[in-house]
């Protein structure tokens, strides 16, 4: 039986019409004869879903209990027994009631399908188990119900249900998500346009990579090994040489000028793991493709341009970018090279050969012998000069027993035991020294270096050759057995560096420390040079003196320009550099990301002194002038004698003064909250209050202050009390209500709600007012901002500023949002008050 298909529909939030377009499939479906039927749809009480759902078959759900409460869940065997050819399977990642068979509801999918039953089913973006936990940073809310990804790429169908952020707070407004209760704290909460943009940003992504997927997977069954250029894709060749910076520079332009290139580098590493570039390089190589905005791989194979282009293809790659060879001319002409064999082959990839300073130089390869002592190859000859001739009595002293070939047996052995122990050198001086001896000693005619016969002369000139090869062959073997166990060696060390930084709170000292004990060194001191600067400091240090300059050490490994690590202790071998070389990029790294930290917690408290400082000057400059104006033109007026003033008038002017004076009262009160915020002695007396016994001293408090206009308050009856000072909370909403009064149209209402949302508490203050563009928010913040070319006399001053940071100090947020029908809502939310449990 063949298995069913897959079908789901991806939305980037609730209410996008997953369900909906799940619906308008399944009825078009039926209409051309498909036998369709609901397993589980929820429409969540949308007139306009459930209106889709008439005429289809439902398959009744299965009735559990679990702990009192009553749910339902999909009866996969009520489908599997109905078996049609299609069933619609709702929420794929939902998780099953206790007592339903499968913990998860993809399980049910999974079982249907293996029946032979199509499913079409629905998800959204949050509930994928890889952006999980980049969704609750997003949004603030953990999603407790995830599926697997891989259940989702394996569908046969992926169709994303896209709208646009806008359009579906409109969806929300006008109804056609949640019920009208829940309007208002969904679109303030998830619902935001930032939230709901990034969520969208997601869904396309991933979906993204479902279709490279599917066009991967597409290619590989259909054995399509050409590239097809549905989006360029530059790949970019490394070495490890010094011309790597050129060629990714240059990758760089030719990707800039196709808009949404990725730029990918690829290092081919030997199959062996016996030879490859020094990881300093790379590491700084790989540093500079990521900072490019590209990707870095490593790939094995001993065939190198066979492995680029495999790559390449694998990847969908259009270009591909290769430096001109390093080795020379008389070398190019014995082998083609790797830029000139990889064009060749490429076929339809376009290949980028690219100059460089470093072209037709030399490889610059090391010796052969570079991992034997000078006692090992001396003592190679010494066993050759001495060996040789005892064999040679020896052979003699058997003779007749054994004939030439023999003798020729025996001196390739003694090749090959000297070539194992000094070396290819020493191996073929004993073959050539060999054949002298057999030639004039065994021979015929002996004594004479003369052959006789020809099969003799073809033998021992055989025996030249074998002994030549075998020399080649076991030093070879030899010398790849020595770099296997060093190279075992320091992989054995670099895995305990990397668990050790992994594991250490401190990083830097980690590396250093571990570089010390793995060597034997007596100290190790990591250098820098800051720019403009011709003396060295030392950056971090252990063990005992420290180096004051790379030359004071036994050895130094450069990082960069400005950065060296030098040690103290014994001169290192050349075939330890690889392993000093990644202590020195680890340490790098590590002083990198401990530099990062510090400037991070520096600059935090500096920037929110600045801006505090900021609101200060702003607010004395201008915000204070006003009251004083005000109240010194009322007193001069009473105190003056040029004009007799009536009782009404000397009234009046006495009530200027006053409200002026009570205006600067407020102001300068606001001036020292904002002192003590910045200060961070601000006190707070925190303890249980009820929104209802704050808000209406709020409204008595406005006062005189007062512009006018209808407040309607709607609190509701069971809201839990919150954890904020009285007084703090009162100032906080004398300035919100104050504003948004002063803001809204002559004579129009504010409308002051509250909810409760898990553990806060939301205060909304919401006006039809002209409202603030979304880009000028945050600057409405600052002190003394007129939005809109208001006039100069009703600035916000300190008030927003002010009414955040109280509103923060007290462990709360301010947040702007556009209230539904046009204007402004300013909501305060607050943490619920936790009793205490004894």
């Amino acid at each position: 039986m063949a298995r069913g298909q897959l079908r789901v529909y991806l939305g980037a939030a609730p209410g996008v019409g997953k369900t909906y377009a799940m619906l308008s499939e399944a009825r078009r479906r039926s209409e051309r004869g498909t036998d369709v039927v609901v397993g589980y749809v929820e429409t969540h009480d949308r007139p306009r879903t459930e209106a889709l759902l008439d005429g289809l078959e439902i398959v009744p759900r299965k009735a559990l209990a679990y702990r009192g409460a009553e749910f339902t869940e999909l009866d996969v065997a009520a489908v599997i027994e109905r078996a049609p050819a299609v069933v619609l399977v709702d929420e794929l990642a939902h998780t099953n009631a206790p007592g339903a068979g499968h913990a998860k509801r993809w399980q049910d999918v999974e079982e249907i399908r293996d029946a032979g039953i199509d499913v079409v089913s629905t998800v959204n973006v949050q509930h994928l188990e890889s952006v999980n936990d980049v969704v609750e940073q997003i949004t603030g809310v953990p999603q407790r119900e995830t599926v697997p990804d891989e259940v989702v790429r394996r569908a046969d169908q992926v169709e994303l249900v896209d709208m646009a952020p806008e359009a579906l707070r409109r969806r929300m407004a006008h109804g056609n998500v949640y019920r009208p209760e829940k309007v208002d704290a969904a679109l303030s909460n998830y619902f935001r346009v930032g939230n709901l943009t990034a969520l969208r940003e997601l869904a396309l992504l991933w979906l993204a990579g479902k279709v490279d997927d599917q066009l991967d997977r597409y290619r590989a069954d259909h054995g399509i090994g050409g590239t097809w250029e549905a989006r360029e894709r530059i790949v970019v060749a490394l070495t490890g040489g010094p011309e790597g910076a050129a060629l990714l520079r240059r990758a760089t332009r030719i990707a800039a000028r196709s808009k949404g290139a990725d730029l990918l580098a690829v290092h081919v590493a030997r199959g062996d793991g016996l030879a490859g570039a020094r990881p300093g390089d790379l590491a700084r190589q790989r540093q500079i493709v990521e900072g490019l905005g590209g990707t870095y791989h490593q790939v094995v194979g001993d065939d190198v341009p066979r492995a680029l282009l495999d790559f390449a293809r694998g990847v969908n790659a259009t270009q591909l970018v290769l430096g001109v060879s390093r080795r020379g001319r008389f070398a190019q002409l014995l082998r083609p090279g790797i830029g000139v064999t990889t064009t060749a082959r490429s076929g339809s990839i376009d290949v980028h050969m690219v100059t460089h300073d470093q072209a037709r130089r030399g490889v610059g390869r090391p010796g052969r012998e570079q991992g034997l002592s000078v006692s090992r190859r001396l003592g190679g000859f010494l066993l050759a000069l001495a060996g040789l001739p005892l064999l040679t009595f020896g052979l003699l002293e058997a003779r007749p027993a054994i004939s030439l070939p023999s003798d020729i047996l025996f001196f390739l052995a003694a090749v090959v035991a000297i070539a194992l122990v000094g070396g290819m050198r020493a191996a073929l001086f004993t073959a050539v020294f060999g054949f002298l001896l057999l030639n004039w000693f065994f021979t015929p005619p002996v004594h004479r270096f003369t052959v006789a016969a020809e099969e003799n002369l073809l033998a021992l000139a055989v025996f030249v050759l074998v002994g030549m090869g075998v020399s080649v062959v076991v030093d070879r073997a030899a010398r790849r057995s020595r770099e296997a166990a060093r190279l075992g060696a320091e992989a054995e060390v670099l895995s305990t560096l990397a668990g050790d930084v992994l594991r250490g709170e401190h990083a830097l000292d980690a590396v250093l420390g571990r570089l010390r004990e793995t060597f034997g060194l007596t100290s190790v001191t990591l250098l820098e040079r800051p720019a403009e600067e011709d003396d060295w400091r030392i950056v971090a240090t252990v063990g005992g003196r420290p180096c004051g300059a790379p030359g004071d050490g036994d050895a130094e490994i450069p990082v960069g320009d400005d950065l060296t690590l030098a040690i103290r202790g014994r001169p290192m071998p050349a075939g330890d550099r690889r392993v000093l070389e990644a202590f020195a990029v680890q340490a790098a790294g590590a002083l990198r990301q401990q530099r990062l930290r510090a400037e991070a917690e520096r600059a935090r408290p500096l920037e929110a002194a600045d801006k505090m400082r900021t609101a200060l000057l702003n607010a004395v400059s201008h915000d204070l002038r006003t009251p004083l104006a005000s109240a010194k033109a009322a007193v001069d007026s009473l105190t003056g004698t040029s004009i007799a003033w009536t009782d009404e008038e000397r009234a009046e002017l006495l009530d200027t003064a006053r409200l002026s004076l009570d205006r600067l009262d407020r102001l300068v009160a606001n001036l020292l909250d904002m002192s003590r915020l910045q200060a961070g002695v601000l006190g707070i007396a925190a303890r249980p209050l009820a929104l209802d016994e704050v808000v209406p001293r709020a409204l008595d408090d406005l006062g005189g202050d007062d512009p006018g206009g209808e407040v309607s308050v709607r609190l509701g009856t069971d809201l839990p009390e919150v954890a904020a000072d009285p007084a703090l909370l009162e100032r906080v909403l004398v300035n919100l209500i104050g504003n948004a009064l002063r803001h809204a149209p002559s004579g129009g209402p504010v409308l002051i709600t509250a909810g409760a949302i898990r553990d806060r508490v939301e205060l909304r203050i919401a006006d039809r007012g002209p409202g603030i563009p979304p880009g000028e928010r945050q600057r409405a913040f600052l002190p003394f901002q007129r939005l809109g070319d208001r006039d100069n006399h009703t600035g916000v001053g300190l008030g927003l500023a002010l009414a955040r940071g109280l509103t923060e100090a007290m462990g709360g947020e301010l947040i702007p949002e556009d209230t539904p029908g046009g204007g402004l809502t300013m909501i305060v939310s607050l943490p619920v008050h936790r009793k205490e449990t004894p």
